[in-house]
């Protein structure tokens, strides 16, 4: 069982270097596996190099999916995350 929502990226700057830093930073703090998708393209939400191969832009929708113990503490965190700019 796998737990996955899709939120829109509202930072006009795209998902760039320090907000996929951000990412990362709280995507480590769960056990579950993360992944982050866009157009079709899945990385791990761990890897901010990864992120950045996205190339994701503002109003571009992302696809936060998690698959552990703690899904989904995991997505929703993530998702307000990315919903309040990258600012906790």
């Amino acid at each position: 069982m796998s737990k996955s929502l899709e939120v829109v990226l509202p930072t006009e700057n795209g998902l760039h270097a320090r907000p996929a830093t951000k990412f990362v930073e709280m995507a480590s703090r769960f056990s579950s596996d993360i992944c982050i998708s866009k157009d079709g393209t899945s990385v791990s939400g761990k890897s901010v190099i990864e992120i950045l191969t996205l190339a994701a832009e503002y109003g571009s929708k992302l696809l936060i999916s998690a698959e552990g113990e703690d899904e989904e503490e995991a997505v929703e965190a993530l998702v307000k995350l990315v919903e309040k700019s990258f600012q906790e």
